[in-house]
């Protein structure tokens, strides 16, 4: 079994009146919610017990099939300290590291799933139309991300050039219980440990440890900000398609 951790403690600032009275997790796009999007996709995959890692008006966040977890000072820390928070090695089986802000399909899920290595990540191939919609300059927001073999090689510095990148971080991860006791040694033993989750891996790779790449091409986005939004209902709602529409397509069942 694999349970799932899902990030949604931050304020989501970037997302403005669009979580003025809601945390980031319920703002809707498509049809849902972003964490209805995930408890579907999560469901779909047979993925249980599900953690949300909650903060800011994390009250407003109810639902029977979900363990809510209040993240302490979640306004002065990273999405770390809110994995950490849940305390996963108590769940005693493997899980996945979700992004309240970046849902997926559940083919995204179900190819992490299939990875037997202790960590994993996802990296988007098909990332780079998806951030030239997103900003100007693409390269102001993208990081490295570099995989050969099956495993990522580099992730998490600042590039030069976008040729430089095979791909982007997607935020979805997965850990062993022998993967994750790895990352809390690195993370207790590092003189500066880091606060976000391409930063832990970039450390990870500093101490030799190995990583799968999980390569998707698409059906995911991020949602980080009011703009990104506004480009996602857009996008849904467009009726030539999307490569980056997270939903069940017209030849998948549908769900409520």
């Amino acid at each position: 079994m694999t349970a799932a951790v899902i990030l949604a403690a931050g304020r989501g600032s970037r997302l403005g009146k669009y979580t003025r009275h809601l945390p980031k997790a319920l703002v809707r796009a498509g049809g849902r919610s972003l964490l209805g999007w995930h408890c579907h996709a999560l469901r779909e995959c047979g993925v249980s017990p599900v953690i949300v890692a909650g903060g800011y008006l994390s009250e407003r966040i109810e639902h029977a099939q979900l363990e809510l977890v209040d993240v302490p000072h979640w306004s002065e820390t990273g999405p770390l300290a809110s994995l950490r928070a849940t305390q996963p090695a108590r769940l005693g089986q493997d899980f996945l590291v979700v992004y309240a802000d970046c849902p997926h399909h559940a083919s995204n899920l179900r190819r992490l799933l299939t990875v037997t290595d202790d960590i994993a990540v996802v990296g988007d191939r098909a990332w780079r139309p998806l951030w030239q919609q997103r900003h100007a300059q693409p390269l102001d927001d993208a990081e490295s991300y570099r995989g050969a073999g099956g495993l990522l090689q580099a992730i998490g510095a600042r590039p030069s050039h976008l040729d430089e990148i095979d791909a982007q971080f997607a935020g979805l991860l997965r850990f062993t219980q022998e993967g994750w006791q790895c990352a809390e040694r690195a993370l207790t033993q590092s003189a500066s440990p880091p606060t976000d989750m391409t930063g832990l891996l970039a450390l990870l790779l500093g101490r030799g440890e190995r990583i799968a790449d999980v390569p998707i091409h698409g059906r995911w986005c991020e949602i980080d900000s009011a703009d990104d939004l506004r480009l996602c209902r857009r996008r849904l709602r467009d009726a030539t398609g999307w490569s980056h529409d997270w939903r069940d397509s017209a030849d998948e069942p549908r769900w409520p």
